[in-house]
């Protein structure tokens, strides 16, 4: 029940004290009316059970047991819930076993890595990863170099990773089909790639080690950078062990 006193109107309004003891005589007589209902309904409750229509209208029903039970409406809500309860956790659940395989993986690639025996050993080792443990058409590895590169390891001109990755960055990610010749004969189906610069120390000779798929969203700009650059990190710290 809604009610709507009058305060402080001017010279003619009521007064504070008034005003309280109105409201509290208002609110005893809606709780008044809400009991008498009540018992109105306790004493008459064949004119619920009675009265399917009304029932629908409530959300109610009645079981075989003639117990007022939740109608389909309430119980769809339920089933709602509960499906998207699950939903959630299933998403959640799934997310869990693709970082678990995802570390697992990891692992093993930085294994396989660190076990190369020389440069053209990486070099190899590179692709195995990208194929194999992570499902990519291929991995390559590039020096910037103005004689020839390692065995197994492309050659750029001195300048071309900056055309490649961007001046000053360390990571490109997407469609570019700049990077097509790293990946020679597989060029044509490269979808789109990822390319991290490599600064091998101690002459701080400049490469590339890049991964390819097949599909244009394979890789992409807005992507997370942190997995395939710990891996060209691992790369980079490896070939330091030999002379480029």
């Amino acid at each position: 029940m809604a009610l709507s006193v009058p305060i402080g109107e001017g010279a003619g309004g009521l007064g504070g004290r008034e005003n309280m003891e109105l409201v509290r005589a208002a609110r005893a007589e809606a709780a008044d009316e809400d009991e008498a209902v009540k018992a109105l309904l306790r004493a008459h409750r064949e004119l619920i059970l009675s009265d399917r229509a009304l029932l629908a209208e409530l959300g109610l029903r009645l079981d075989a047991a003639n117990i007022v039970d939740f109608g389909p409406e309430a119980l769809s809500r339920a089933a709602a819930a509960h499906k998207r309860e699950s939903s959630q956790r299933k998403r959640l659940e799934a997310v869990s076993r693709a970082n678990f395989a995802a570390q697992t993986r990891t692992h093993a690639s930085v294994i396989d890595l660190i076990e190369a025996i020389d440069l053209a050993d990486l070099a190899r080792r590179v692709d195995c990863v990208a194929r194999l443990q992570f499902g990519l058409l291929t991995g390559v590895v590039a020096l910037e170099s103005p004689d020839a590169a390692p065995p197994g390891w492309h050659r750029l001109a001195p300048g071309q990773i900056d055309l490649l990755v961007g001046r000053g960055k360390l990571v490109r990610m997407g469609v570019i089909p700049t990077a097509v010749g790293l990946f020679g004969e597989l060029g044509p189906i490269i979808g789109s790639v990822a390319l991290v610069r490599l600064v091998m120390r101690p002459e701080r000779r400049e490469g590339v080690v890049a991964f390819a798929g097949v599909e244009k969203d394979a890789f992409a700009a807005d992507m997370g950078s942190d997995l395939v650059s710990f891996l060209a990190r691992v790369v980079e710290r490896t070939a330091e062990r030999w002379p480029l």
